[in-house]
C-alpha cells in the first residue's frame, strides 16, 4: 500500500512520460498546461495559437527527468509546438547538432522566446556558434538576425575560453547593423554590446568607443538608442567596481 503522505507535491506535479516519445512528451505538456498562462503569453510577444500554456520552469524540469536525446529532439521540434521546441532546446545534444540543423531551426524561430533559448541553452555550445554569428548578422528576416546577436550575447558571457579578438570582430558586426529599427534586432544588438563591454578592461574600452560613434547625432534612431542604452550601463560605477575585481581576481 503507497503511503501518500511521502509524495511530495513536485513529484506529482509533472507528469513525466513513461516512454520517451514524441507523443508521450506532448501528451505531458498538455496534461501540466494552465489556459491563464497561455492567455497571458501575449504580454510578452509570445504568440500562443501553437502553444498550451506550460511555464518554462515546468518544461526544464520535464527536460531534466528525460535527460538529452536528439533524436528525441528533433522529433519535438518537428510539431511546431512551442513548448514540443522548447523541450527540444532543453534535450538537445550540443556536439551532435550541425550547421544544417542550426540554420533549420533558426528559420523557424517566430518569436524571441524561443530564439533566445536556443541561443542561450543549445547554439552557444556547439563548435559552430561562431560562424553562425557572422552568418545570421546578414539575414534578413527578424527573429533570424537577431539569433545572430543573441548568441554572440551568449558566448560573452559562457565562452570563458575566446580571446579578445573574437569579440572584437563581434563588435564590428555590432556597428554594422545597429541601424536596424526592428524591436527585437536593436535590442539583441544592444545587450550584445553590453555583454562584451563587460567582459574585461580591454573590451569594455573597445564597447565603449563603439556605443559613443552610435550615440552620435548623426547616426540613425536605432543606432542612438543602442549606443546610448549601452553607454548607460558601460560607465556606471557598478560596471567599474565588477572590472576592477575580475582584474584582481586574474592577478591571483
Amino acid at each position: 500500500m503507497i503511503n501518500r503522505r511521502k509524495i511530495t507535491p513536485s513529484k506529482m506535479t509533472i507528469p513525466g512520460p513513461s516512454k520517451h516519445t514524441v507523443e508521450s512528451v506532448i501528451a505531458s505538456l498538455q496534461k501540466v498546461a494552465k489556459k491563464s498562462y497561455r492567455d497571458g503569453m501575449a504580454r510578452f510577444a509570445i504568440p500562443s495559437d501553437k502553444a498550451f500554456g506550460v511555464p518554462v520552469g515546468t518544461m526544464r524540469q520535464m527536460a531534466k527527468r528525460i535527460g538529452q536525446n536528439h533524436e528525441l529532439a528533433a522529433g519535438l521540434w518537428e510539431t511546431g509546438w512551442y513548448e514540443g521546441r522548447m523541450i527540444a532546446v532543453f534535450l538537445d545534444e550540443p556536439g551532435r547538432v550541425t550547421p544544417t540543423q542550426m540554420d533549420r531551426w533558426c528559420r523557424d524561430f517566430d518569436n524571441w522566446a524561443i530564439c533566445d533559448t536556443a541561443c542561450f541553452h543549445l547554439f552557444d555550445r556547439t563548435p559552430h556558434a561562431w560562424k553562425k554569428v557572422s552568418q545570421w548578422s546578414r539575414k534578413k528576416e527578424e527573429f533570424e538576425k537577431r539569433a545572430a546577436f543573441a548568441t554572440l550575447w551568449s558566448l560573452s558571457v559562457h565562452d570563458k575560453k575566446a580571446d579578445n579578438a573574437r569579440f572584437a570582430e563581434g563588435l564590428l558586426l555590432i556597428e554594422r547593423e545597429a541601424h536596424d529599427e526592428r524591436n527585437f534586432v536593436k535590442k539583441a544588438v544592444n545587450m550584445a554590446l553590453r555583454a562584451i563591454g563587460k567582459r574585461n578592461g580591454e573590451l569594455h574600452a573597445t564597447a565603449m568607443a563603439v556605443a559613443k560613434r552610435l550615440s552620435a547625432a548623426s547616426q540613425p534612431a536605432a543606432a542612438r538608442w543602442v549606443g546610448k542604452d549601452a553607454l548607460r550601463e558601460l560607465a556606471s560605477s557598478s560596471v567599474s567596481r565588477r572590472l576592477a575585481a575580475k582584474k584582481v581576481a586574474g592577478k591571483k
